[in-house]
């Protein structure tokens, strides 16, 4: 599935992904591909990508890496959209 993580400055991230996982205002959700269509708001967290990330050199500093291959942006919140295996997060 393709995911875009974009914040009020620039589009952070932008690539095809394994799975990511956002936290939502009822509780911490993952997405994977063929995911059913979804709107929600997030809260403050991390937003967990899985896959061959690679990001741009600009926005390094914002992002982590953890074990398994884990890439990590922690937001303070957001809305994200799934759909025809795209995922948008509006990210603050």
């Amino acid at each position: 599935m393709y995911l875009e993580i974009v914040s009020p400055e620039a589009t952070l991230f932008a690539g095809d992904v394994t799975s990511v996982t956002v936290p939502g205002v009822n509780g911490e959700f993952q997405m994977l591909t063929n995911h059913a269509p979804i709107v929600s708001l997030l809260q403050a967290g991390k937003v967990v990508i899985q896959g061959d990330v690679e990001i741009d050199e600009a926005f390094e500093n914002k992002f982590s890496k953890e074990a398994g291959g884990k890439t990590i942006l922690e937001i303070s919140s957001g809305t994200i959209e799934m759909k025809d295996n795209k995922v948008i997060v509006l990210a603050d």
